[in-house]
């Protein structure tokens, strides 16, 4: 009987180390992907292929760094993706198996995606016009888009697992299924409705909501499984 209680101890342990991790993860993954993109944006700006380039010429260290900072958020979400699945393992092992490979399936598209940043990079040094440059560009967004919808049908099966395990609040775990589920749609519209890409990206504001909630809940309160 002893053994059995220790047993359980060391497993729960674990278990609530990874979930922590997890939750400290989530915000990780956030502030990296975030950070990346604006310092991205704010170089390259607005304007000709010509004037893109001079600005991108005299940041390229920080622009550089800035994808590199991509690089180091996909490398981070192949951990999460682990994270969560000895997590939730206990819930169902097969699910979240499941949950754990389309995650792995994000990061990889994401480090596909990565590339394409460097592809641009180069062009935008080496290029006469702006043609390379557009289509590095185009198939970098294609592949994030992709690795959108990646991320979310494996949120949608996390989120799901945490409903189910009471592990965080119902109210937080349903409303990062649903979030998973619109983000679901607003990739596949943005891939057919590109010319609406803008205005439904407004779509994610709940997929970060529930994900800054869970990343604290997480980091505070870790989860508490039943015997």
């Amino acid at each position: 009987m002893a053994s059995t209680e220790i047993e359980y101890r060391e497993a729960e342990t674990r278990q609530r180390f990874w979930a922590r991790l997890a939750g400290i993860l989530f915000l990780w993954l956030i502030l990296t992907a975030a950070g990346g993109a604006i310092v991205e944006s704010r170089i390259a700006g607005s304007g000709t292929f010509t004037e893109t380039a001079q600005r991108i010429h005299v940041s390229e260290h920080l622009y550089r760094a800035a994808i590199c900072t991509e690089l180091v958020e996909t490398m981070s979400a192949l951990v999460l993706a682990f994270a969560l699945y000895m997590t939730l393992r206990p819930v169902d092992e097969q699910l979240a198996q499941f949950g754990m490979y389309w995650r792995i399936g994000e990061a990889i598209l994401g480090g596909v995606g990565v590339m394409f940043g460097f592809l641009t990079l180069r062009a935008y040094g080496t290029a006469q016009d702006g043609s390379s440059a557009a289509l590095a560009d185009v198939l970098g967004h294609a592949g994030a888009n992709v690795g959108a919808i990646f991320f979310s049908i494996g949120s949608l099966i996390f989120f799901y697992l945490f409903f189910k395990s009471r592990y965080i609040p119902r109210l937080l775990s349903g409303l990062g299924v649903f979030a998973s589920v619109v983000v679901t749609v607003i990739c596949f519209g943005s891939q057919i409705f590109p010319e609406h890409a803008g205005v439904l990206q407004y779509g994610w504001v709940p997929m970060a909501i529930a994900e800054v909630g869970t990343g604290i809940w997480l980091m505070l309160f870790a989860v508490k499984p039943a015997k």
